[in-house]
C-alpha cells in the first residue's frame, strides 16, 4: 500500500508544480491523513521506508527523499539531490544540485549543500554556511557561521567557524579543548591536516592564529 498521495492543492514554484502530499496510512512519526510539504512528483519521495516531507518544505525536479530522511520546515531539495537513511534537512537550509546529505547528517539553519559534495555520518552543516564543489563534511564535523568548505576539502572532525572580522574572514576551528582563530584561512585538504597541525599549516600558508585552550 503507498503511504502517500498528492492532493490537489498546489503552487507553482520557478516553473514547477508542487503538490501538498497528504499520509494514506501511520507510519513513522506520521499519523494517517496528516498533511505534509511539496512535491513535484512521486519520484521525489520514497513510498517505502519513513521518509516524509514536513511543514511547507519543497522537493522537486529530479531530487529523492528516501530511507527514514526529512525534510521539514522551510527547507528545499533539488536538482538531482539526494537525501536519504535518517538526514535532516531543514529551517530554510537547501540541498541542489547533485549533492547528497545522508548517514545521521544534519543541515539546517540558512546552509546550503551543493554542486558534488557530501555531508554524512553524524556532520551538522548550519548557520550560514556553504559546503559545495566536491567538499565532503563527515564523522562528527560541525561547519556553522560563514563558513565556506569547497573544491576537495575534506573535513572530518573538529568544528569549522567562520565569521567577519574587520573586513577579513576569521575562521574558528575547534579541536579537542584548544581554539584555533585563523585570519584569512583557506581550508587544506585531509591529507595535509593528518600529517600537520593546525600551527604548522598556517605557520606554512602564512596565516595568522590566534590559540585559546577552553
Amino acid at each position: 500500500m503507498e503511504k502517500y498521495k498528492l492532493t490537489d492543492k498546489s503552487i507553482e514554484y520557478f516553473g514547477h508544480t508542487l503538490y501538498r502530499i497528504e499520509a494514506l496510512k501511520d507510519f513513522g512519526g506520521v499519523s494517517k491523513g496528516d498533511k505534509g510539504g511539496y512535491i513535484e512528483k512521486e519520484d521525489n519521495l520514497s513510498q517505502d521506508d519513513d521518509a516524509w516531507v514536513y511543514d511547507n518544505a519543497r522537493v522537486y525536479d529530479n531530487a529523492r527523499v528516501y530511507d527514514n530522511a526529512r525534510v521539514f520546515d522551510n527547507a528545499w531539495v533539488f536538482g538531482d539531490a539526494r537525501v536519504f537513511d535518517d538526514a535532516w534537512v531543514y529551517d530554510n537550509a537547501r540541498v541542489y544540485d547533485n549533492a547528497w546529505v545522508y548517514g545521521d547528517a544534519r543541515v539546517y539553519d540558512d546552509a546550503w549543500v551543493f554542486g558534488d559534495a557530501r555531508v554524512f555520518d553524524d556532520a551538522w552543516v548550519f548557520g550560514d554556511a556553504r559546503v559545495f564543489d566536491d567538499a565532503w563534511v563527515y564523522g562528527d564535523a560541525r561547519v556553522s557561521g560563514n563558513a565556506r568548505v569547497s573544491g576537495d576539502f575534506k573535513i572530518g572532525t573538529g568544528y569549522l567557524f567562520a565569521t567577519k572580522y574587520n573586513g577579513s574572514d576569521v575562521t574558528e576551528v575547534k579541536v579537542d579543548n584548544v581554539t584555533y582563530y585563523i585570519q584569512d584561512y583557506k581550508p587544506v585538504i585531509e591529507e595535509e591536516i593528518k600529517e600537520m597541525t593546525i600551527e604548522e599549516i598556517c605557520n606554512e600558508l602564512g596565516y595568522e592564529v590566534k590559540i585559546k585552550k577552553d
